[in-house]
């Protein structure tokens, strides 16, 4: 964002701000005008962080509430879908059909833009709210807001810090995890915490899912608590974490997306779950031509996939694709089998194990 455009949007913030102070001063009864709501600043970015900002929008709308949702920062602009057309983030495009000022959503490159910070200070917010912004937060930001800043991290800090806790806890077939609510610091997501809510975790759902679950779960928590952190109280009750219990989540690398038949089939099953969405697991196949004997590698996505538990008991080869119980079972690490569900062929869409397997057409699949 430029420096004109952040001037802008400050003077047309400062014009309606004087606009209502002159306005108060002015009237005979301006004692007897509602108390000013005090202003918070929320930064977020994908889908999942629309779902804390309708909660914050809806909050502030109550008769007794205390705060007004005053600017929002969020990622700039970004070419998205097959046509790459350049589109305002997920959070951006919410607030905007849900009538909220252009003028006040912020898009810096980085948080620590000094034009962007002047801005900031500019709106004098006693708090900023982060859910999934995905962007480091420097020193000079975190001095802004008068009670601090306030991060919604989904899983039981200080259990997976870092950029994909839901996905790496599904990879490593966790059956509990949760949101927590915290004072953001410097180091990472290592402040102090204010709130967290468990919940149990099946071993069918997805990350793109279980996201979803815990932003909305993390929102409820920000709301409830939401009158401790605005009136001070929360850091007197916030705990710090235990830096001797913490673990890390790693970025996801795409490269991590292809299986290897060769661990076992919980392994894997936990990898789909955790890298659905994105980046996707893919795998390679030997496809095999009955009469001819001539074979193709065949790459595929896989999409679903279901944890059998059972000891591999096929009839074929060790490395025979065979197809049972709607599946596609392949042999997998420790005489296991993974059960394949839905799959996609580059440029295809997802479908089903059954119509995928009646789409060979007399030809034999084999691990690779």
């Amino acid at each position: 964002m430029n420096s004109s455009m952040m001037l802008r949007r400050f003077c047309c913030f400062s014009a309606n701000a004087i606009s209502s102070s002159s306005s108060s001063s002015a009237s005979p009864s301006s004692s007897l005008s509602p108390t000013r709501k005090k202003p918070l600043v929320f930064l977020g970015s994908p889908q999942v962080s629309a779902i804390v900002l309708d909660a914050l929008f809806n909050a502030s709308l109550a008769p007794d509430s205390s705060f007004e949702v005053a600017a929002i920062v969020t990622q700039p602009p970004a070419r998205r879908d097959r046509g790459r057309k350049l589109m305002p983030s997920p959070v951006a495009q919410y607030a905007i059909d849900n009538g909220f000022s252009p003028e006040l959503i912020f898009t810096p490159v980085r948080a620590g833009e000094e034009a962007f910070l002047s801005s900031l200070k500019a709106l004098q917010p006693e708090i900023c709210i982060t859910a999934a912004y995905g962007n480091i937060l420097p020193r000079k930001f975190l001095n802004i807001p008068q009670l601090g800043t306030v991060n919604i991290h989904p899983s039981l800090l200080p259990q997976y810090r870092g950029a994909a806790p839901v996905q790496r806890a599904l990879q490593d077939g966790v059956n509990e995890t949760g949101v927590s609510l915290t004072f953001t610091v410097r180091a990472l997501d290592a402040g102090p915490v204010i709130a967290t809510e468990r919940i149990k975790v099946d071993d069918q759902i997805k990350a793109p899912d279980l996201l979803n679950i815990l932003f909305s779960k993390g929102s409820t928590l920000l709301v409830q608590e939401l009158p401790s952190i605005l009136n001070g109280s929360a850091m007197e009750k916030a705990h710090p974490q235990d830096d001797t219990k913490a673990t890390l989540a790693p970025k996801i690398n795409p490269e991590e997306s292809w299986l290897c038949f060769d661990v076992e089939a919980p392994v894997l099953h936990n990898k789909v779950r955790a890298f659905a969405g994105w980046p996707g697991t893919r795998a390679k196949l030997f496809m095999f031509d009955k009469k001819t004997s001539n074979h193709s590698v065949l790459e595929l996505k896989i999409i679903t996939t279901r944890a059998s538990g059972q000891t591999k008991t096929s009839a074929g080869g060790a490395d025979d694709v065979s197809f049972r119980n709607n599946a596609l079972i392949i042999p997998c690490g420790g005489r296991t089998e993974l059960e394949v569900l839905e799959v996609q062929l580059p440029g295809k869409k997802v479908v089903s194990a059954g119509a995928f397997w009646n789409g060979l057409r007399g030809h034999l699949l084999k691990k690779s």
